[in-house]
């Protein structure tokens, strides 16, 4: 029996595995890679030795080597382009004159007393206060949790269901007064519409930079600020320009629509930027119109029974705005 059939002795069992210190029977592999000035070795079944050929486009490689996705800076995927916000027209409401009985006006002397007026102002605010904060903690959530926006990435069919559900409540709480007015549907619809609305606003933002996050809400915090202490002090009426607001919000709807369909075929950044600067301007006109129809000092206002609507009317306003500054920070970064 020769050697070779007994285990290593002391001094073969402590030889490196590579290098010159082996048996001479049993010489160590070599997997691909020269000694120092000799030749390539054979490869042993199933190494996969050096870069083979990679991703289309790709001499061989892997992502982030140049050549990789084509017509892509560093061989990665494109990234998504983030869902288009909610392109529903504004809201406005329909002119009743007749014994401050209106859906969404009423006259001036609908008012009975100036502690009325106050105390709607109060319960509307509070009320824009907790859609607010339940609004941006989502934002929040899905814009600094990293399993969140992986999720929301994933799953675009929970967006365009939270869609639909926004969709219809906020008809239902716009086009129908009894579920608006009776209690605690209308809570519980409102309560609905903001959840479904934050979850929309939410995967917005949770495509775009946590700094453009943050500048756009800066942003919108200052022009609401500004419009609401512009709406309060000035003079000029702008609940007499019914009209003009219903063209806005024609405007608004139809360039959205137009915007989506040819953003969907190819990704304009010029064109996407257009969009949100005058979808910003048009929700920021309307913010105004709608603070002044809740303050209810010129030609017409909300009924005080409308806290519901006035929350409503004002909450889509900001946020629109917050979407749509968002945009034009993310577009003009691309």
């Amino acid at each position: 029996m020769s050697r070779s059939d007994f285990p290593p002795g002391y001094d073969d069992s402590r030889a490196p595995l590579y290098g010159s210190g082996g048996h001479p029977a049993n010489p160590p592999p070599s997997y691909g890679f020269p000694p120092y000035g000799g030749q390539p070795q054979p490869q042993p079944p199933g190494y996969y030795g050096p870069p083979q050929p990679g991703y289309p486009g790709q001499p061989g490689g892997y992502p982030g080597q140049p050549g990789g996705y084509p017509g892509q800076p560093g061989g990665y995927p494109p990234p998504a382009m983030p869902p288009m916000p909610p392109i529903i027209p504004p809201t406005i409401p329909v002119s009743h004159n007749d014994s401050g009985d209106g859906e969404g006006f009423a006259a001036e002397s609908g008012w009975d007393s100036m502690s009325v007026r106050q105390a709607f102002i109060r319960k509307v605010y509070m009320i824009l206060a907790s859609q607010l904060l339940v609004t941006f903690g989502i934002v929040a959530v899905f814009t600094f949790v990293e399993p969140v926006k992986e999720f929301v990435a994933k799953n675009p069919a929970i967006y365009w269901a939270s869609y639909a559900v926004y969709f219809v409540t906020h008809i239902v709480l716009v086009c129908c007064s009894g579920p608006r007015r009776r209690y605690p549907w209308n809570l519980i619809l409102l309560a609905i519409f903001t959840l479904a609305m934050s979850y929309m606003t939410g995967t917005i933002s949770s495509y775009y930079d946590t700094k453009a996050v943050f500048l756009a809400f800066g942003i919108t915090f200052v022009v609401c600020l500004a419009v609401s202490a512009f709406s309060f002090q000035t003079k000029v009426d702008f609940t007499k320009c019914k009209g003009l607001f219903c063209v806005l919000g024609i405007v608004i709807f139809v360039t959205g629509i137009i915007t989506v369909i040819v953003l969907s075929f190819k990704y304009i950044p010029w064109l996407h930027m257009l969009y949100a600067a005058i979808g910003a301007i048009v929700f920021t006109l309307f913010l105004a119109y709608h603070t002044q129809l809740l303050i209810g000092n010129k030609k017409y206002s909300i009924s005080p029974e409308e806290y519901v609507f006035g929350a409503l009317t004002i909450y889509v306003d900001i946020i629109q705005i917050f979407l749509f500054i968002l945009q034009l920070i993310g577009a003009s970064s691309k």
